[in-house]
């Protein structure tokens, strides 16, 4: 499998670009619409030819690139079937999806948002917001639940083997990676910590609204593209 990490400076996601080397089929994981051309320049540079773009949820904190490489590409866009109306491929817990011949194994992981979903890849797993780098997602908007999320993490992702390499939507310390086992032994807020402690604190976390929240959610529902201006300050 070919895979790559790629850095959005402005709103500090990760994209993923997975593919199989022997038939040259690509997907890009959480792709930022700022970063398209990038995006595209590397698929070609690498000789591949984009089939999917993965959505691991609506996301609050940027717009995605799925609506444009779709219509660049042809890809089809999968995400879950609780969340944007505009995917091509509606995925549901348990579900594969082929590319060439690896597969992409879909975990409901909803908490942060109600539709987030992690993608497995052999040893790899795609969190999105859920599982972060000794973190994890906020449970304050978009039907989010903190209750949903400690149980979505610990578990199904606690589940997998400790060996299981973590690759998170977001890091706002500069780490790249970590591994379920790293997690389940050093992430504080759920190494050792119960249930009802995590909902408390989830709940008593005071934050500020995601800056592109009022942009980035209706625009996301439609695969990134912007709501008319009437619409958006609604």
């Amino acid at each position: 499998m070919l895979f790559r990490q790629l850095f959005d400076q402005e709103t500090w996601t990760y994209t993923y670009l997975i593919a199989d080397e022997t038939t040259g089929e690509a997907a890009l994981v959480d792709p930022v619409l700022e970063q398209v051309e990038r995006e595209l320049q590397l698929v070609k540079e690498l000789g591949l030819k984009l089939v999917l773009v993965l959505e691991t949820h609506i996301h609050a904190d940027h717009v995605t690139g799925a609506g444009r490489l779709r219509e660049l590409t042809g890809a089809r866009v999968a995400a879950s079937a609780a969340g944007a109306p505009c995917v091509d491929r509606p995925v549901k817990d348990g579900e594969e999806l082929a590319l060439g011949g690896l597969s992409i194994q879909v975990l409901a992981t909803p908490g942060h948002t109600d539709d987030s979903v992690s993608y497995r890849v052999g040893n790899k797993l795609f969190t999105g917001d859920a599982l972060l780098i000794r973190a994890c997602g906020r449970t304050d908007f978009q039907n989010g639940d903190a209750g949903q999320l400690y149980d979505a993490i610990t578990r199904k992702l606690f589940t997998l083997p400790d060996e299981t390499e973590v690759y998170p939507g977001h890091d706002y310390a500069g780490q790249t990676m970590s591994t379920i086992g790293e997690e389940k032994r050093h992430n504080p807020r759920l190494a050792g910590k119960s249930r009802e402690w995590f909902i408390e604190f989830m709940n008593n976390r005071k934050l500020a609204p995601p800056k592109k929240l009022d942009v980035a959610v209706p625009a996301n529902r439609a695969c990134g593209k912007p709501a008319p201006a009437a619409q958006a300050l609604s």
